[in-house]
């Protein structure tokens, strides 16, 4: 008894009961992150599982009290009514010419506008660039109006040109730096430019270089974080995108827009009542929709997360 007594108040007994309190403590923090990582991902993944489940239901499963996720019967007619509607193939084909067209737009603009922020200082400079943060916090919703006005009256030299209804009215403001979100490509630009050394452009204007010329062919090149992270961003925004098209580009057959009004056309075209039965093909539609801009993103997801580091977004 003296024996164990003795063992309890030694300090290896005592190195025993810290190791066991910290592992004890490790499992406890390691479980109570797992059941957080889980919750997390449940909240976050749920409405994606549950779109992918109603894509594949028949229509025999709507009002099944015992389906949830895992349909009882499936089928692959609702991405053919999908496909079909949306015209997916010429539509898809179009959306993504676009979007790869207005993302390059974006970022030779938006970089030349961001580097002019970065490096010249001139009277009311912090002024355009306080207007620049605003169109970032303030949605466009509330200016559209003069907006569209301005698109549907445009006055060049006296010439009067209506570009609503054609690309040139989304194409025209993406080249004066006030297309969809490009005041956050301005500052991104503008921060990480702001990051880099004065020094290089110092050598490069020794060398005999002009302001252009180092832009292009010096500062440029070394924005490769800040123009990915820009493209990525500009390809979902405008690839997503229903508000610009439907206001500007009336008439012009995207996927975002043939997916708006996807539920109608369907229930036209199989004289269906039933919303819900209408839901299912709505569904398929989105997994058609998404499908490519994940496989664009699950393709630079490695490159993209490296330029998010050093981008001027932490900065």
């Amino acid at each position: 008894m003296n024996t164990t007594a003795r063992w309890l108040r030694s300090p290896g007994f005592d190195n025993l009961k810290n190791r066991a309190a910290r592992k004890s403590s490790s499992i406890f923090m390691g479980l109570m992150r797992a059941v957080l990582i889980v919750g997390i991902c449940y909240i976050i993944l749920s409405p994606v599982l549950k779109i992918i489940s109603n894509s594949v239901k028949d229509p025999a499963d709507i009002y099944n009290p015992l389906v949830y996720l895992v349909p009882v019967n499936y089928t692959f007619a609702n991405f053919n009514f999908a496909i079909t509607l949306m015209k997916y193939a010429p539509t898809l084909v179009r959306t993504l010419s676009f979007t790869l067209g207005m993302a390059a737009l974006q970022v030779l603009v938006t970089s030349m506008v961001g580097y002019g922020f970065a490096r010249f200082k001139f009277p009311g400079s912090g002024v355009l660039f306080a207007c620049v943060i605003i169109t970032i916090v303030i949605p466009v919703q509330t200016y559209m109006v003069p907006l569209f006005l301005d698109l549907r009256y445009l006055n060049i030299f006296g010439m009067q040109f209506n570009l609503i209804g054609s690309f040139a009215s989304v194409i025209v403001l993406t080249a004066t730096a006030s297309g969809l979100r490009s005041g956050l490509y301005i500052y991104i630009f503008r921060q990480f430019f702001k990051g880099m050394p004065k020094e290089i452009e110092e050598a490069a204007l020794i060398d005999g270089a002009g302001q252009l010329r180092t832009f292009f062919t010096v500062m440029l090149p070394n924005a490769t974080s800040a123009i990915i992270t820009v493209v990525m961003f500009a390809l979902v925004w405008q690839y997503n995108d229903t508000f610009y098209s439907s206001l500007f580009m009336t008439g012009k057959e995207f996927l975002s827009v043939k997916l708006v009004g996807l539920a109608t056309a369907y229930q036209v075209a199989e004289n269906i009542r039933d919303p819900k039965n209408a839901e299912l093909v709505v569904n398929a539609g989105i997994i058609l929709m998404i499908t490519p801009i994940v496989t664009i993103y699950l393709g630079m997801q490695r490159y993209f997360m490296e330029s998010i580091e050093r981008s001027g977004i932490v900065g």
